[in-house]
């Protein structure tokens, strides 16, 4: 299984939802034009929706690709005026290597129109109920082993 790195955006106040959405964006890119900017930046409306909304502040925008998985937070309030927790270092990978995709976090109520306007730009570009962020990482580990779920109880004989 690949690794996961952590990265966590100051938001609002510090910057409005577009300008975190751009930031996001270039730590993806890593300076590249092309294809996979302008589908990033295709969905830039919906993306700032999401985030002014402050679904990514406990549930991660998850990024996966051929290498490591990224996980990326957004700080809001005080949190994201002091900065200290922010980190928007460059990362040490491409994370948009191979066959990348990119899942959003959506409050539930507005997750139909979000998943629609997210079609029209992308298929890689998708969103999920913001409550169900665990699940992405269950699925993720359960195919890395092939099907297989550490059982605690069934391997401490309880």
């Amino acid at each position: 299984m690949s690794s996961v790195v952590s990265r966590r955006f100051a938001s609002s106040p510090a910057r409005d939802a577009s300008e975190t959405w751009h930031a996001i964006v270039a730590l993806l890119l890593r300076g590249r034009t092309g294809g996979d900017r302008d589908e990033l930046l295709a969905v830039a409306g919906v993306a700032s929706s999401i985030i002014a909304d402050q679904a990514p502040r406990d549930a991660a925008i998850v990024v996966t690709c051929d290498g490591p998985r990224t996980r990326i937070y957004c700080l809001y309030d005080d949190d994201a005026i002091e900065g200290s927790d922010a980190d928007e270092g460059a990362l040490g990978f491409d994370p948009l290597q191979g066959d990348w995709a990119v899942s959003l976090p959506c409050n539930e109520e507005d997750l139909g129109w979000v998943r629609n306007a997210l079609r029209q730009h992308s298929t890689r570009i998708t969103a999920r109920n913001k409550t169900e962020a665990l699940n992405i990482e269950e699925a993720a580990v359960a195919k890395a082993f092939g099907g297989l779920v550490f059982d605690p109880k069934g391997f401490l004989g309880q």
